[in-house]
């Protein structure tokens, strides 16, 4: 006998998911077929949005691709819907005639958008909202038409609005209810909601209910009238004013269907060859529309088609974690209180963020959070556990760390978490899936994530949390992923055009960057700042102000911070050469200070381990030696190997050349740091290959080499130019790296931008067009002319309250002396 034929109607999320769940149990158990009604492989609808707004394309919300099917065996039907269930015959047919025989059927039919009842709703430019279809004419509408009427205030009505706003269009939003999101938010939080998306530029009309869309003589729609008599004019309408679900094909096949095609807890439907996942179905009376639950059900069901039967979905707790055009949002559990219920309050209007926690019987029971939802997971975790707060009353608005369960932070809650922790709720991924997907798999950065285990895939908002799990994974070897959406949540803004805004509007500082592009938060936030202030400096140098409080804590103290909260210091030495009086200073600094590790970096320099926050101006003044910058976004070091002078096999003074590059790039700020290597002949002892800069000595001159790096994840570095001088190296290389401070985004290594631009964009303004390598490097030598050594600053005096510590603790028995003296 053949294998079992598996059919599954509908070529969505919640269909696919429940296959690849099944073929991780069983791959080979089943023929499968799948019908879909869009011509489109399987595409995350979830980020819709963002291809709506112009941040990606369609190709990139794709989930499956084609040959994910062929890969996996599977036939594929695209554009050809379903309409009939021949249960006797146990076959399917589709609209164009044709069939597929089954074993086991899988409804995933989703749902369709909730079209109002009202006079008009057939003219032509009124659609619904929930596929690709209808994006792209949402895109076509706007490049011709100018005013938009958005019907439906919940999540999709919103991302709709947002994106024909930056489309161009005037929207307005009619939502019947008397705040934004009501199912999610309370009232408070839907305010700030309304209040940040007015400043973006949407209108709202709440509370209003919608009786007719009026057409021109042509049949299209012109305007939108309401209740109370008034109108506004519309060249195009969007109904999102909710979803049904779509069961037609299962109650003309005879399945027991209400609101949904009814399922028990196997996700199996009342016949028992058949059974239904996603939006389509109902479970124990509740059609769920969040993608969470829907995977959930994948899990479930394909447990059961893998014929395991271990399975149970006792159906989804209530937990909404969003992102509303950039804004975060979480609610979970009874946030909107009621009769017996404290609430516990932080607001910040001016700072765009809200709190709420309802408490009942000495219970956390509900959480709506709005601008920061970071400690959202936590606190859903004290929700389902219902254990008592009352030890943590007085600092549960404060989130996890305020209760000690992370001792150092936000950035480290991540480390805090437990393996069976939730990471992403819209997939159920866990922290351990993560960390276990990035350490078998070698993932670097938050695409590979995505990819492997689909969290923040969808909607999105625990991608920093996804951050912070690979930086703990990987340290320095995390790959940012390149900045082609907003900045941060402060603005709709790309990296590119902050850029653009800074350099074409001379802004010169964070007020004037914030004020001019509209800045949500006023005073920026930890992701932006040091974004910000990089490209000021930048673009703008000797005019534009370094903010040393837009820095990370490296930059500000420029020393290494260890994991025990003391500090490194590594002093310079061009090119890896020292001489005896500076080593006499290193051993005698490490003896007067206590430092407990002296080490030799595999930079060709010698590391100073364990220096107290409070010694490191005096070590710097003993030393007397400049920085060696090994601890920031800037200029690391030049390694390079014996060369000419002293090898045999040397070519070329590697080590002259090292010195000059070293010397002329002192103090250069960049998006990311950048090492440099010389080597003296074809024979790369100092690893030129693998450097963001690499140059590499032949009998006839020098080779430049670019774009390299020498993490986890090698990258090779790519070759540049064969120059004959040293003048023409540091001319080239200059240019380079200028440009490559002028175009990458803030945290892209080099790789990573000339991946963006393409070597031919570098090879075209560096080497093949001259005058625009000299105009780049001598706007690189102005930028770093007379920029002072940020040690002998810091011994001068600059920044001196860095170094001072807020408060020495006395003694642990003068404390208790203390103690007692105020009892």
């Amino acid at each position: 006998m053949g294998k079992p034929r598996l059919v599954v109607v509908g070529n969505g999320m919640a269909g696919i998911r429940t296959l690849e769940e099944l073929l991780k149990l069983v791959p080979d158990m089943y023929e499968i077929t799948v019908f879909g009604a869009e011509p489109h492989p399987n595409y995350n609808r979830i980020l819709l949005s963002p291809v709506l707004a112009g941040e990606q394309t369609f190709d990139e919300i794709v989930l499956n691709p084609l040959s994910w099917y062929a890969d996996n065996g599977i036939v594929l039907h695209l554009g050809k819907e379903v309409v009939r269930i021949d249960r006797a015959r146990r076959r399917v047919v589709a609209a164009d005639g044709t069939q597929a025989e089954y074993d086991r059927l899988l409804l995933a039919t989703g749902s369709v958008p909730f079209i109002l009842p009202i006079p008009g709703n057939g003219l032509e430019g009124v659609i619904g909202y929930r596929d690709i279809h209808d994006t792209q004419a949402m895109i076509d509408a706007a490049k011709v038409k100018k005013r938009a009427v958005v019907i439906g205030g919940g999540l999709l009505g919103l991302e709709a609005a947002n994106g024909l706003k930056l489309r161009g269009m005037d929207v307005t939003v009619v939502h019947l209810a008397g705040w934004l999101l009501e199912r999610q938010l309370d009232p408070v939080a839907g305010a700030l909601l309304e209040k940040s998306l007015a400043q973006r530029g949407l209108d709202f009309r709440l509370g209003t209910s919608t009786t007719e869309i009026l057409g021109d003589e042509t049949g299209r729609v012109a305007a939108v009238r309401f209740s109370d008599g008034g109108e506004i004019p519309a060249d195009l309408v969007v109904m999102a004013a909710g979803i049904r679900p779509n069961a037609a094909l299962a109650q003309a096949a005879g399945i027991h269907c209400n609101r949904g095609i009814v399922v028990d807890d196997t996700l199996q439907t009342y016949d028992p060859r058949v059974y239904a996942v996603g939006e389509c179905a109902s479970h124990r009376g509740i059609a769920y529309g969040l993608v969470a639950p829907l995977f959930e059900q994948a899990r479930i069901c394909a447990n059961h088609l893998a014929t395991y039967g271990i399975g149970i979905y006792a159906g989804s707790v209530s937990s909404t974690k969003l992102k509303v055009t950039g804004i975060d949002l979480f609610s979970a559990g009874e946030f909107m209180g009621g009769e017996g219920a404290e609430e516990i309050v932080l607001s910040d209007p001016a700072g765009g963020l809200y709190k709420k926690l309802v408490i009942k019987d000495d219970k956390l029971v509900g959480a709506c959070l709005y601008g920061d939802t970071g400690d959202g997971a936590w606190y859903f975790k004290q929700i389902k556990d219902g254990a008592s707060i009352d030890a943590r009353r007085d600092t549960l608005v404060f989130g996890q760390t305020a209760l000690g369960d992370s001792g150092t932070g936000g950035q480290d809650r991540a480390a805090s978490m437990a393996d069976g922790d939730e990471v992403c709720g819209c997939n159920g991924v866990c922290k351990g899936t993560i960390v276990k997907a990035v350490r078998e798999q070698g993932l670097f950065t938050v695409d590979e994530v995505k990819k492997h285990t689909k969290a923040a895939s969808s909607c999105g908002s625990c991608t920093g949390l996804v951050e912070q799990i690979l930086m703990n994974c990987l340290g320095s070897n995390f790959q940012e992923t390149p900045k082609t959406k907003a900045v941060c949540g402060c603005t709709d803004r790309t990296h590119a055009q902050v850029r653009r805004a800074i350099g074409e509007h001379r802004l010169v500082s964070h007020a004037q960057a914030y004020a001019f592009m509209e800045w949500r938060t006023p005073n920026g936030c930890a992701t932006c700042r040091p974004a910000i202030n990089y490209y000021l400096i930048s673009t703008w140098p000797r005019e534009a102000v370094d903010d040393p409080q837009s820095r990370f804590i490296n930059e500000r103290a420029h020393a290494n911070i260890q994991k025990d909260g003391t500090f490194s210091v590594i002093p310079q030495m061009k090119g890896g050469v020292t001489n005896p009086s500076e080593l006499r200073r290193i051993a005698d600094v490490a003896d007067k200070y206590a430092i407990p590790m002296v080490k030799v970096t595999g930079g060709q320099r010698i590391d100073l381990l364990g220096v107290k926050k409070e010694d490191l101006v005096e070590v710097w003044r003993d030393l007397g030696m400049n920085s060696g910058h090994a601890y920031g976004k800037s200029i690391r070091t030049v390694k390079t190997c014996v060369g000419s002078e002293f090898c045999r096999f040397g070519t070329q003074d590697s080590t002259g050349m090292g010195i000059a590059l070293e010397t002329m790039l002192a103090n250069m700020w960049s998006p990311h740091k950048v090492k440099l290597a010389v080597s003296g002949c074809p024979r790369n002892c100092a690893e030129s290959g693998i450097k963001d800069v690499g140059i590499i000595a032949v009998d006839s001159g020098w080779e430049i080499h670019v774009g390299g790096n020498g993490g986890i994840k090698t990258e090779v570095a790519r070759f540049l130019a064969k120059v004959k001088t040293a003048a023409e190296v540091k001319e080239h290389v200059g240019a380079f790296l200028q440009l490559y401070r002028e175009e990458a985004y803030y945290l892209d290594r080099t790789v990573h931008y000339i991946e963006r631009v393409g070597l031919d964009h570098v090879k075209q303004k560096v080497v093949e067009d001259a005058d625009s390598r000299r105009a780049l490097y001598e706007r690189l030598l102005y930028a770093l002319e007379g920029l002072p050594d940020p040690w002998a600053a810091r011994i001068a005096g600059t920044q001196a309250r860095e170094y001072t510590p807020l408060t020495l603790a006395p003694p642990k028995a003068d404390r208790q002396i203390a103690l007692a003296l105020e009892d």
